[in-house]
């Protein structure tokens, strides 16, 4: 099985490269299932229904989010319809929406995708560890799930660690998401999970984390709020994390980082070729 995980969609530009190169690398690399971040999507705040479905028609199977889940209130309302949605499992109960969804894949698998937020410098929400065991538990990999996909939507590179083992042999994949800024670390841990402590963003790698940069740069320096962050628009970098599981055992057995497009440093996976 092969699968695409793409980083935190970033106002219209990272929209654009995402719409513009997903429905092509699909089919030239005949991907089999496909998930896409898209919590910033909205101009850097939220997702909006409309670039929901727009994302999901271009190929992705399941779009998650993460803290700015809600910025667009409509999501308060669309979270329980779309079912391919997903904001945190962690949420307290009766949050709309659902954390977890179990979808077939293009070649006939069934894939469990969990999205989990971390606490460490975030909201306060509940424990991710207790939710994501009680996701795995109620779906196993190899019982219910013939792969499982976690979006860790944390802060800390030491809470997605910790995640990661915390499953490894028990899910296909566990990713981190929400500083935008790809790390070096992807492997595949010692019993079979694929791990990246960060994926990066589709946007503008000019910015600071895909916003432009004098906001930011003068709350640095002035400590006081000012204007609203915006998006920046420049040529966006695809950023995302390619993996190939095993059929039998739902495991990995291989994984790489994909960047296309924007400043950074292109790269695709060798076993693409």
């Amino acid at each position: 099985m092969r699968l695409l995980f793409l980083g935190d969609i970033v106002g219209r530009s990272g929209r654009r490269a995402v719409l513009d190169r997903l429905p092509g690398l699909i089919d030239d690399h005949a991907l089999d299932f496909v998930v896409v971040n898209g919590e910033n999507a909205a101009g850097g705040f939220g997702i909006t229904e409309e670039i929901l479905q727009s994302v999901l028609a271009a190929g992705a199977d399941v779009v998650t989010s993460g803290n700015h889940a809600f910025d667009q209130r409509e999501a308060l309302v669309f979270a329980e319809r779309q079912e391919r949605f997903l904001r945190p499992i962690n949420y307290p109960a009766g949050t709309p929406g659902r954390g977890s969804v179990l979808v077939n894949a293009r070649n006939g698998a069934r894939v469990l995708v969990v999205n989990v937020m971390g606490r460490v410098f975030m909201d306060a929400l509940d424990d991710p560890f207790a939710a994501v065991e009680q996701a795995l538990a109620a779906c196993p990999l190899g019982e219910q799930a013939d792969a499982i996909v976690i979006d860790a939507h944390c802060e800390t590179t030491s809470e997605k660690n910790a995640l990661a083992h915390f499953v490894d042999g028990r899910v296909s994949l566990l990713v981190g998401t929400h500083t935008h800024i790809p790390t070096a670390d992807h492997r595949v841990l010692p019993q079979g999970t694929a791990y990246m402590t960060d994926v990066g963003m589709c946007g503008d790698y000019h910015s600071v984390i895909g916003m432009n940069a004098e906001e930011p740069l003068r709350r640095f320096l002035q400590k006081v709020p000012g204007e609203r962050f915006s998006a920046a628009t420049g040529p966006a970098t695809l950023s995302g994390l390619a993996v190939e599981i095993d059929d039998d055992s739902g495991l990995a057995t291989a994984v790489a980082p994909l960047r296309l497009g924007g400043v950074l440093e292109p790269v695709t996976p060798g076993f693409w070729a």
